[in-house]
């Protein structure tokens, strides 16, 4: 069945949220045995841990960002997706909250052990400590997206706007063809095959790393061609975890809420998550070892909701997402995690593990 028959058959909101749940599923097994996670790679890298057997974490995470970017820019050349067409794209994007929002949320993923998409990961094979949470940065991502703390995160995000009414597209900006993207994208791939080769990385679990990147391409071509048939706007966006979650949530909360994309991709994640994690006999019941580890957890997940609203996107909707379409305020968004989880590491725990007890 085509889309446009599929679209006539079950009307445009339940298909966007059916191309939300396949593009999520998709992503949780590959996320699952990846093991993607962009906070473990920023803390081994702020460790200095790039020798034999330990630039795993590092490899992968370039392996899937550079896979988002190779299938995206390639589609866009076949005339199959148009970046400009990004919701992402075609607001006007904040430089200032992308850039403390951004801290915030390296911060946060640093000290919840895990960004936004991780925790949904992990929460589905039974991790109760990310279930908490995911369930507090959603509730933080909806303060900032329409609560109490909406009126501070539009403060904070007025302060430095693109100019144009749109957001920057950085290939353009520099002066660069649609061919550079596509080429940088390849180069960072082989990069990440090094790293991997290096520290005798499996290939499966690179195959499911660049599983990953190929779930937040597809959902971009998914939402673009529905968007090419439907009557109604349809907002062109992938994998991305704050304001899904946010939605998510209220969706369940409130009878009057609509399905979206959004709805069914974090459902799709879970369910993906769960299923890989079944079929390889990884489901486990954890929770939280300390009450020191429960502090910094529900810290972390509160600066994330904020931050992660504030700047735009997730370690994967700013992270790799946008990046994969040369947002500029998803590059600086990206620039400020990694920045923010390594000063976090060097200060909340490298430093302490440091002092003499």
């Amino acid at each position: 069945m085509d889309l446009v028959s599929l679209v006539e058959r079950i009307g445009e909101a339940p298909t966007a949220a059916l191309l939300g749940l396949l593009t999520g599923t998709i992503f949780g097994i590959a996320a699952q045995r990846s093991r993607f996670c962009l906070r473990a790679a920023v803390v081994e890298f702020a460790r200095g841990r790039l020798g034999e057997r330990m630039g795993d974490k590092i490899s992968v995470w370039l392996l899937t960002f550079s896979t988002a970017v190779v299938w995206v820019q390639g589609a866009q050349m076949l005339g199959l997706f148009e970046t400009a067409d990004a919701r992402m794209m075609a607001v006007p994007g904040s430089w200032s909250g992308a850039i403390i929002g951004g801290l915030m949320f390296g911060a946060g993923m640093v000290l919840a052990r895990g960004c936004s998409g991780r925790l949904l990961v992990l929460a589905a094979t039974g991790n109760l400590r990310s279930l908490v949470s995911g369930l507090i940065f959603a509730v933080v991502a909806q303060m900032s997206l329409s609560g109490m703390l909406a009126p501070l995160r539009d403060q904070i995000a007025s302060l430095w706007i693109t100019s144009g009414g749109r957001n920057m597209d950085l290939l353009a900006t520099l002066g660069f063809d649609q061919s550079f993207g596509l080429i940088l994208g390849v180069a960072l791939a082989v990069l990440a095959l090094v790293v991997a080769r290096q520290n005798k990385i499996g290939a499966s679990r690179l195959i499911f790393a660049s599983g990953v990147g190929f779930a937040v391409a597809l959902g971009w071509f998914l939402t673009y061609s529905l968007s090419l048939v439907a009557f109604e706007p349809v907002q062109i966006e992938s994998a991305t975890f704050t304001g899904p979650s946010a939605h998510t949530l209220m969706f369940f909360l409130d009878q009057n809420a609509v399905l979206e994309f959004d709805i069914g991709l974090v459902p799709g994640v879970f369910l993906g998550a769960f299923i890989a994690a079944a079929l390889s006999g990884e489901l486990k019941f954890q929770g939280f070892e300390t009450t020191s580890n429960m502090r910094q957890a529900m810290i972390g997940a509160g600066l994330m909701g904020f931050g992660g609203m504030l700047a735009g996107g997730c370690a994967i909707g700013a992270g790799v997402t946008g990046g994969s379409i040369f947002a500029g305020t998803a590059w600086a968004a990206l620039t400020s995690f990694w920045i923010g989880g390594m000063a976090t590491d060097y200060l909340v725990f490298q430093r302490s593990a440091l002092v003499p007890a």
